[in-house]
Parts: structure tokens; sequence; C-alpha cells
């Protein structure tokens, strides 16, 4: 059972573990605990290295930024058109760089930034191997064929998530991921609110930045029709219908005045039921 899920009792200061106990019997048999599932040691594993993967990213976030801070105090610019990568260093390097004392700082700050880049390319390269034992692997193959879902946002999003269909239907998986919005209702006044964001944050992350795509019109590229040769005929009509589906959708909202934001995160919290019918319908099929 989830313990942040558990009903609080107001004023209730003395919990002696027979009176817990007592408590928690109450709750099982009135159906007022939320339970959790129990991943197997492979899915730990696969979990492990999705969790060093996102550490990784933000580590190399954060070198990244502080490199830039320390060009802009010594007014160091690169000229060219990339942001990162070999060039802009060899570029950073043959102008002559800061005076001998911060040079050291500057090559410590650029080995900080090379080294996190390693270490992600290196996660990164031991997933596939990790992914071809998994049980959720046609499940991951399925989202790829999907518009904004590549193979380092499919794996993350399943890995996260466990078991789809252990929820009776997508509403409540929406709201365990923290998709729905607040809302306070009295009579017939309804005001709803930011989101509450509870649940997995990287599951939820993965589906608002795959819920940008569907900004632009609905169409199948080069790189997506790959990844759909490789899925199911099934799982390919219920992409198509998603995309045509999401993309439309879109665009209406934005046509009614609503915010950018919020139309990703309706899009998010649709993407969401279709990824619950992909789990449901895989592993009826298995």
């Amino acid at each position: 059972m989830a313990p942040s899920q558990l009903p609080p009792k107001a004023g209730a200061r003395v919990k002696p573990d027979r009176r817990e106990a007592r408590q928690l019997a109450g709750l099982l048999r009135s159906g007022d605990l939320t339970p959790l599932s129990v991943r197997g040691v492979e899915e730990e594993a696969i979990r492990d290295v999705v969790r060093a993967r996102e550490d990784a990213l933000k580590d190399l976030k954060a070198a990244k930024v502080r490199l830039k801070a320390f060009l802009l105090r010594q007014a160091m610019r690169y000229a060219g058109r990339a942001t990162w990568g070999p060039a802009p260093l060899r570029g950073l390097a043959a102008g002559g760089g800061p005076p001998p004392a911060p040079q050291r700082v500057f090559q410590e700050y650029v080995r900080a930034v090379s080294e996190q880049t390693e270490r992600l390319r290196r996660l990164e390269a031991a997933l596939p191997a990790l992914v071809q034992s998994w049980c959720w692997r046609p499940v991951g193959e399925a989202l790829q064929a999907w518009r904004g879902g590549q193979f380092l946002a499919a794996v993350p999003l399943i890995a996260a998530l466990g078991d789809l269909t252990r929820v009776a239907n997508p509403r409540q998986l929406m709201s365990s991921w923290g998709l729905v919005p607040r809302e306070h209702a009295r009579g017939e006044r309804r005001r709803q609110g930011s989101l509450p964001k509870p649940g997995n944050s990287h599951a939820r992350r993965v589906l608002v930045e795959g819920a940008w795509a569907y900004r632009y019109p609905a169409k199948v590229s080069r790189h997506r029709q790959l990844r759909l040769e490789k899925v199911p005929q099934a799982s390919q009509d219920l992409s198509w219908k998603a995309q045509v589906r999401l993309c439309k959708r879109s665009r209406r909202l934005v046509a009614r005045g609503k915010p950018v934001n919020q139309v990703v995160v309706a899009i998010a919290r649709a993407m969401a039921a279709f990824v619950w019918a992909i789990a449901r319908e895989l592993k009826g099929g298995h």
C-alpha cells in the first residue's frame, strides 16, 4: 500500500502499534487504501539504469550552466552556431582563453562537461541490451511508433510505471500521474486550479515533452516509418488514430484561445489514455 495515500485523522497524536494496526485493518476493509505494484528484480534493474540516466542528465545540465556562467564573467563568447559539442570547445580554446589563474577553472569546467557527457553516453548505450529480455519490451516498442515516443522516451515511461493495466480505467491512470487539475466545486460553481503533480514525476515529464510534438499536422516521417515497420499492425493503426485525434484537438484548443501550456497538458492527459489502451491490448494478446 502507498503510505502517502493513507487517509489522515485530525488530532491523532498517539499512534502505538496496536492502534495503528486496527486503523490499517479498518481502512483495508473499507477499501480506502491505495495498492502499489511490486516490481521484479529485472524491472528494478532497468528502472535503476533509467534513474541513473536522469541523474546524469541533471548533472550535465548543471555542469553546462556553470561553464556558461564562467564564460559570461570572462567575456568569452563562441562565434559559431553550435551551442555544445567539440567545435565550440575548440573555438573557445583557440581564442586564447582567460588569464593563467582562471585558466585552471576553465579547464576544470570543460572537463566536467566532457565527463558528464561520456557518463550519459555509457548509460544510454547500456539500455538496449537490458530491454531485449524485458517483459514489457513489446509495449515499449509499440510506444516508439508514436509521435514523440522515441526509445529514450518510451523505455523510461514504461520503466517508471510498470504494469499499466493494474488500473481499471485510464482516468485513474491520469489522476495517479498528476495530469488532472485541482478542482473546487460548490453548488453550480466549479473552479479548476493547477496540477497537483502526485505520482511519478519522470513519467509525467516524458508525456508532457511528447505532447509538444502534436502541435503540428499529422504525418509520418521517415524515421517514424522505420519504427512503424517493427510493431504489429494493430499498434500502427492505434498510433495513427491517436496522432490524428490529438493533432486535431491541439489545434482546436489553441483556436479557442487556451494557453499553450494548458493545451500541452490536455494532450498529455489524452496520451495517457492511449498508452493504457496499448498496454492492455498487448497484454491481452500475450
